[in-house]
């Protein structure tokens, strides 16, 4: 059994919820479909990058972060990417600017702002210091890698770490720790209680790294 499974076994027995964090079906449905044709991955693409201009200024064209406080969209699995753009506009996730953005925003431009950051590269963070990053890696493979997989690269249910802003990293980790309102999934908080500050900046020096 995984950490993560552990946990969630933990947390249905002791009577607490479980935020639905599950993609809707038929979500995952046509963005297995769009990708699996060349002609319609592509014109997703194509109109996603013409809907992404909203996002330029703070995610990169890319999906690269221009800072290191704003997170990376560059390289996230598209179905993971639109659930977390749904959350935006229905109120699960809440950010005053995001969910005022996401909500005036079509339907389709949410799908096919997926479809283009998934299809983008991200760009790995210089490495640090050598001893830091390897502490990193250590706590990565101990805390992380059973959910976020051995390269960091996630899934349709969890979020891509690798190649992440590393301020953006340490400063959610502290969130998840602290039981910050926009940081509630009960697994990661439980996780994160777990770590001490050295323990956050390692992490957040090793996981820039990875590609």
């Amino acid at each position: 059994m995984s950490i993560r499974q552990l946990v969630a076994s933990l947390v249905m027995l002791s009577g607490w919820a479980i935020p639905m964090s599950e993609p809707a079906a038929d979500n995952v449905e046509r963005v297995r479909q769009v990708i699996g044709s060349a002609a319609e991955f592509e014109k997703a693409r194509r109109a996603g990058r013409k809907a992404a201009f909203f996002c330029v200024n703070c995610h990169g064209e890319s999906g690269n972060s221009a800072y290191d406080t704003i997170p990376n969209l560059a390289g996230q699995n598209a179905v993971y990417l639109l659930n977390q753009i749904e959350k935006f506009a229905d109120g699960r996730r809440q950010d005053d600017f995001m969910s005022g953005l996401i909500k005036v925003l079509k339907p389709e431009d949410r799908f096919n702002m997926a479809i283009y950051y998934s299809a983008q590269s991200v760009n790995p963070g210089a490495a640090g210091e050598p001893a830091l990053v390897a502490k990193g890696k250590q706590t990565y493979a101990a805390q992380c890698q059973s959910c976020h997989g051995a390269q960091g690269y996630g899934n349709e249910k969890v979020a891509r770490l690798a190649g992440q802003q590393p301020v953006y990293l340490k400063t959610s980790l502290e969130a998840y720790r602290k039981g910050a309102k926009d940081r509630k999934d009960p697994i990661m908080s439980s996780i994160a209680r777990r770590l001490k500050d050295a323990d956050i900046a390692a992490l957040s020096a090793y996981i820039p790294t990875m590609k």
